[in-house]
């Protein structure tokens, strides 16, 4: 027979478990590159712009498009990156309590 009071109690759980597990991403922090250095990114696992490094010697340069260009490319290497040590992260927290759906998608949690 079908145990609803149980299915709730184990969605309460997940439910703590998952918030648990978001607050956590803070503490992640991803650095990538562009430029071959030039210009350096830093998100945490909430996928939020942490800081921003842009060596001296392309900022004395006359190509605004290029640090441009060499910030988005940090800051989208970085966001990317982010959000895949964020899904590992969550999912590593609630390992064994989320039963193995095929086709359920972390990512549509917001990470």
């Amino acid at each position: 027979m079908f145990d609803m009071f149980g299915m709730m109690g184990k969605m309460k759980e997940v439910q703590a478990k998952m918030k648990e597990a978001q607050d956590n991403l803070q503490h992640i922090t991803v650095t990538a590159e562009s430029g071959a250095g030039l210009v350096k990114a830093t998100v945490n696992g909430q996928r939020k712009l942490l800081k921003i490094e842009i060596d001296e010697s392309i900022l004395n340069t006359n190509d605004q498009d290029m640090v441009n260009d060499l910030v988005v490319a940090a800051v989208n290497n970085a966001m990317l990156t982010a959000g895949e040590r964020a899904q590992e992260e969550i999912k590593k927290q609630t390992e064994g309590l989320l039963p193995n759906i095929p086709g359920l998608d972390l990512g549509s949690l917001g990470l």
